[in-house]
């Protein structure tokens, strides 16, 4: 990413009503635009199909919270750069949270919200926030930041956040200004295993008797487990997932972010983009996770149910979700935020990074001293836990870069 003096003169950016407004095919262009070869988008949230069936089904927009003000940065006439931006009247559904921030900037007699998230919404994980074709990689990042901070600046808003971003513009955002944040979560790397057995064998004995026991206990729930994807899937299994994912929200959340009708979108224009793990027992799903497939990875993101059954949570989330992965030949498992119980089965921790724009100078100054410390204990955590990960000496799996090198 380039210093903001680079921007093409004729450069020039707006601010959209949502992804609607946005032909998609020029919208992929800079969101995925290794798609150009037929394959996956590295990932699939920032895809136009995805950012839309959350607009269309009323999961963003009127009385969310999530105001879409998608970014377009334009040359030449043809939209070359764009951001997913949402004007947020709350913290939730972010999951790199700065509630305290919030707190404390009202205390001090300032009005924390609305402020500019450049985020996907209700989803952990990390990808190119900054969406760039490639004639306007080196320069558009530094655009679309720059045109964020200045919304804010004249809109007398307190800040600007852009979460789950990649280490490279994590690193861009802080030369132009933006201060870095770095937390963690748990990721699967698959060290080039050609089935589940080979994963075991990197585990340590007591661990890998572990797993094969808890594999054992919910595999013989009494029912069968199936992996379902694309044209396997039908609405009759959204019907069931939204009972799991009502459970699951009404428990975390107090209510679920997402509306029944982004699940039908999700059917009619995502069904190759999800992994559907059920859980039948007398022909009726009682349990299921959503997993989204990118590119190099397999996404992590709902998990529910009606029945409870010792081990079943375990087992469709992590353990078929790496069973999948495998045979896909992808190269890690994203599992979404929180839980060190991933830890005991492969999963280890990873950094993640997000970039924020305070606009109060002293508050500002407060932020980035709290930031400083964090990553400290940030760090410190990532090498403890690793530590008591469950791999035997020697044989921990390397995380790729964000580029798959």
């Amino acid at each position: 990413m380039t210093e903001a003096s680079e921007i093409p003169q004729d450069a020039t950016a707006e601010v959209l009503a949502g992804v609607a407004a946005i032909d998609p095919a020029a919208w992929d262009a800079c969101a995925c635009p290794e798609t150009a070869d037929g394959g996956r988008p590295r990932d699939p949230f920032t895809t136009h199909r995805f950012l839309h069936a959350l607009e269309l089904s009323g999961s963003v927009g009127r009385g969310t919270g999530w105001t879409p003000q998608p970014l377009a940065i334009r040359r030449g006439g043809r939209i070359v750069a764009c951001a997913p931006l949402y004007a947020k009247a709350h913290s939730q559904g972010e999951y790199i949270f700065d509630h305290g921030w919030a707190e404390a900037y009202a205390r001090a007699g300032g009005r924390y919200y609305p402020k500019l998230q450049i985020a996907v919404p209700f989803t952990p994980a990390t990808g190119r926030r900054l969406l760039c074709a490639p004639e306007a990689e080196g320069w558009g990042g530094a655009a679309l930041l720059g045109t964020a901070a200045g919304l804010a600046r004249e809109g007398g808003l307190s800040s600007v956040h852009a979460t789950f971003c990649t280490a490279a513009e994590a690193e861009a955002g802080t030369a132009l200004g933006y201060l870095p944040r770095r937390t963690s979560q748990f990721h699967w790397i698959n060290a080039g295993y050609a089935r589940f057995e080979d994963f075991l064998g990197a585990l340590a004995s007591r661990k890998r008797k572990a797993i094969r026991r808890e594999r054992a206990i919910a595999q013989g729930f009494g029912g069968r487990i199936l992996q379902l994807t694309g044209a396997d899937l039908r609405p009759d299994h959204w019907d069931a997932f939204w009972r799991f994912y009502q459970d699951t929200g009404a428990r975390k959340w107090g209510r679920p972010y997402l509306t029944r009708a982004f699940f039908d979108h999700l059917h009619q224009t995502m069904r190759a983009d999800v992994l559907l793990v059920l859980a039948e027992r007398d022909g009726r799903a009682v349990a299921g996770a959503l997993n989204f497939i990118g590119r190099e990875a397999l996404f992590g993101r709902y998990w529910g149910a009606i029945e409870q059954h010792d081990c079943l949570h375990f087992e469709l989330c992590y353990h078929q979700a790496i069973d999948w992965a495998i045979a896909a030949g992808l190269a890690r498992v994203e599992a979404g935020a929180q839980g060190e119980h991933k830890l005991a089965r492969g999963y280890l921790p990873a950094a993640v990074h997000s970039l924020h724009w305070i606009a109060d100078g002293g508050f500002r100054d407060a932020v980035a001293r709290y930031l400083v410390a964090e990553a400290r204990a940030t760090d410190d955590d990532i090498e403890v836990l690793t530590g008591y990960g469950p791999f035997r000496r020697g044989a921990r799996p390397e995380e790729e870069d964000e580029d798959g090198r």
